[in-house]
């Protein structure tokens, strides 16, 4: 084969590879995530009823707060059972997308 001629199928494989074990990116885990959290804090962890509103905490405070729901430092009703679900990195990314949003007015 001449070397022009296997240039398209090496792109072709390079291309397949990399997509081979593409996930979700983080953006859109971290929205599908916090989807999970609408019910009680509201879309967009703005709060229409009387659970606190998650957007524009501080990424660390909010991070912290559930970490310690994980741990079980942190009484609740629902939470702790609910953080117990996810992991540390997980926790990481709802945190950052809540953090990102404005806080209501």
């Amino acid at each position: 084969m001449r070397p022009r001629a296997c240039a398209p199928l090496a792109v072709a494989v390079i291309a397949w590879a990399s997509t081979a074990g593409a996930q979700p990116g983080e953006g859109t885990l971290a929205r599908n995530l916090a989807a999970t959290c609408a019910n009680c804090h509201g879309t967009g962890g703005v709060s229409v009823g009387g659970f606190a509103s998650l957007a524009g905490m501080k990424k660390e405070e909010l991070a912290g707060k559930l970490m310690e729901y994980k741990a079980g430092t942190r009484p609740g009703t629902v939470m702790p059972q609910l953080m117990k679900g996810y992991t540390d990195a997980q926790i990481d990314l709802l945190a950052g997308w809540f953090a990102a949003h404005p806080p209501p007015r």
